[in-house]
């Protein structure tokens, strides 16, 4: 059975006076995308890995825990997918084992000395080669986003079939202001990587 890991660390933690608030901010995006804690652990002060819900969710999961952590001001994350088997099922994610756990333990080292924030690595090196192009590509938006950006990613993500001014009332500004918003995040052309990335995976499972 072929299954979907994040493994990532937040950049410039020990930078962030507030502890707590980042905490609390990344235990709400993990939990939010797997509600069993069994799933997802938080580790060595500031690292953390979850296990998905399915193998296609991989990368709106790492935009989204992204947008969660870049509304606090000054932090990054960075983030390691992997998708492969499960072979040992722990009481928690630290426990389980499989290719998937081990290619996304790995890659985020790489990632680490290579100063880049998100990469794949499955059994196909020639997907793994086009989507880690498209990432390097969108990373160039993604971190940059402001502490607006962000939070805009994260509200549609949270409501994708809200309406434009429906997510405004949320957050109380004007339907032009979240469309700028939105542009701004380039949140369109990360939504149709998405779906191209879904299609991706897809010829693996």
């Amino acid at each position: 059975m072929k299954t979907s890991i994040i493994t990532g660390d937040i950049i410039k933690s020990r930078h962030q006076t507030d502890t707590e608030l980042w905490l609390s901010t990344l235990k709400e995006a993990l939990s939010y995308l797997n509600t069993n804690p069994q799933y997802w652990d938080i580790y060595r002060g500031d690292s953390f890995q979850i296990e998905l819900k399915d193998v296609f969710s991989g990368f709106i999961a790492a935009v989204y825990i992204k947008a969660c952590i870049k509304t606090i001001h000054g932090l990054d994350v960075r983030l390691a997918i992997g998708i492969g088997d499960k072979s040992y099922k722990g009481d928690s994610v630290s426990e389980s084992t499989g290719a998937a756990f081990i290619y996304s333990g790995e890659t985020l080292e790489t990632l680490k000395k290579d100063k880049q924030n998100l990469r794949i690595k499955t059994n196909n090196s020639q997907i793994d080669k086009e989507l880690n192009l498209y990432f390097s590509l969108a990373l160039i938006a993604m971190d940059r986003w402001t502490v607006n950006s962000a939070e805009i990613v994260k509200l549609t993500i949270e409501k994708p079939n809200a309406l434009q001014s429906e997510l405004g009332e949320i957050i109380g500004i004007n339907q032009n202001a979240i469309s700028t918003r939105q542009k701004r995040a380039y949140l369109d052309q990360i939504l149709e990587l998405d779906s191209l990335y879904q299609e991706k995976i897809a010829t693996l499972v």
